[in-house]
């Protein structure tokens, strides 16, 4: 049976729409294993609301 202990959600957020003054926000769900990457994730995801793919960062 697998470990879990280190693996853990975190909540990716996106950094242009912040910026952009557009209501509501683009958020995602994703996992990631903190002992093999300590620092926040920083991934490429679509935004619907631009309707384009921005970087998205973990916050929190």
């Amino acid at each position: 049976m697998a470990k879990k202990g280190n693996r853990v959600q975190v909540i990716l957020e996106c950094t242009e729409h912040k910026t952009s003054g557009l209501p509501g926000t683009s958020r995602y769900i994703s996992t990631k294993n903190k002992k093999n990457t300590p620092e926040r994730l920083e991934l490429k995801k679509y935004n619907p609301i631009l309707k384009k793919v921005t970087v998205h960062k973990e916050i929190k």
